[in-house]
């Protein structure tokens, strides 16, 4: 099992505003939904190297570079160079063990500055595979990072439903129509419930009874309006399942009503073509004439038309409700486009933070 955090030490750096000038060690960490950099001395590898040994009871699967005791990293690149080759090597050995105790200790989380709640892919897969299939059902999800990778799953199961939906209206046999609807059903089903569950999550995620940190109000508003558009697109595809349904019931009722009414009128393919015949006459026929039976066919002709116009309507319906969803598709693209630059500005403001804070250290 490998972990979910990706790391690295690219370069190196000089802290001279000391008396004494020391090398610290730029770590990146790049996590499912920020990235940040640890500036860490060699003495804290030495220190850490010793804790984590003595949490998980065995050594570390590689080991720390040596200490140089005649030569300094700060007038050796060279030995600087190879130093962050040699702990970056470490910090990867960790990291990429199929043996997950030096990770577990706290020593580890401590040491990076991860959050408590750091999950393996797998561990999350197996997570969202829980919340899906009801495992999860009626507990809140109060860890901000499975709630956003479960809410993408929501958008996946109502996008595996758009498709089936579309497939559904292109495909030419009723059983693969029947088909796609039950996929569609399905996802939407799913979608229902893990809407439901986000939802709960959210209010958990806003107060503090859970032992978490209480969520800002900003964010907590921007995941209120994702499961908002969320629940209006699964209503609009539930509505327009429905819509295809009802039009395919139409259908089968106006096709079942012509080939019965024809081979009242014409018979079968395989009789003779000989006009009316005596015996085999039914009974709204069989009293009439031969004006009587042209009148009746104009009748049922009538009827059939009315049919048509009873399916005509159901598809001018479908036609709305597809305006409807491409609308609110449309203000839903409008929304992210301002969410895009509402990110970038404030990216900017912390950028600019980050130069102030940079000048005043």
């Amino acid at each position: 099992m490998t972990s979910s955090v990706e790391l690295s030490i690219p370069n190196t750096s000089i802290i001279s505003n000391t008396s004494k000038p020391y090398t610290v060690y730029n770590v990146s960490l790049r996590l499912p939904l920020r990235s940040y950099t640890l500036q860490k001395r060699f003495s804290d590898f030495v220190t850490f190297h010793n804790t984590l040994s003595s949490e998980a009871g065995i050594p570390p699967p590689a080991p720390l570079p040596s200490k140089s005791w005649f030569t300094r990293t700060v007038s050796n690149p060279e030995l600087t160079e190879q130093r962050r080759q040699g702990l970056e090597g470490y910090l990867h050995a960790i990291n990429g063990s199929g043996d997950t105790r030096w990770r577990n200790c706290n020593a580890w989380k401590d040491f990076l500055n991860l959050p408590s709640n750091t999950i393996s892919k797998s561990g999350l897969a197996n997570g969202l595979h829980g919340s899906l299939n009801g495992a999860g059902s009626g507990t809140p999800t109060t860890d901000p990072v499975v709630w956003l990778d479960q809410y993408r799953e929501l958008k996946t199961q109502l996008h595996d439903a758009r498709l089936a939906l579309t497939r559904r209206d292109q495909a030419t046999s009723a059983h693969d129509q029947h088909e796609n609807g039950a996929a569609a059903k399905k996802s939407l089903v799913k979608s229902a419930t893990m809407i439901a569950a986000l939802d709960q999550g959210l209010k958990s995620l806003g107060s503090d009874s859970w032992g978490n940190d209480k969520m800002g109000e900003g964010e907590l508003g921007r995941r209120r309006d994702l499961i908002a558009n969320a629940r209006r697109e699964r209503e609009g595809l539930d509505n327009l399942l429905n819509t295809m349904i009802a039009k395919s019931k139409v259908d089968e009722t106006v096709a079942g009503a012509h080939e019965k009414d024809k081979k009242k009128l014409f018979g079968s393919i395989d009789s003779k073509p000989t006009g009316r015949v005596l015996g085999k006459e039914t009974d709204r026929t069989r009293a009439l004439d031969n004006k009587g039976v042209v009148q009746l066919q104009k009748q049922t002709m009538q009827e059939q038309d009315e049919d048509v116009l009873v399916l005509a309507r159901a598809v001018a319906r479908q036609k709305e409700l597809s305006l409807q969803i491409n609308e609110e598709l449309m203000v839903q693209q409008e929304m992210l486009e301002g969410l895009d630059e509402d990110v970038d500005r404030v990216q900017a403001k912390m950028d600019v933070a980050k130069k102030r804070i940079k000048k005043i250290s």
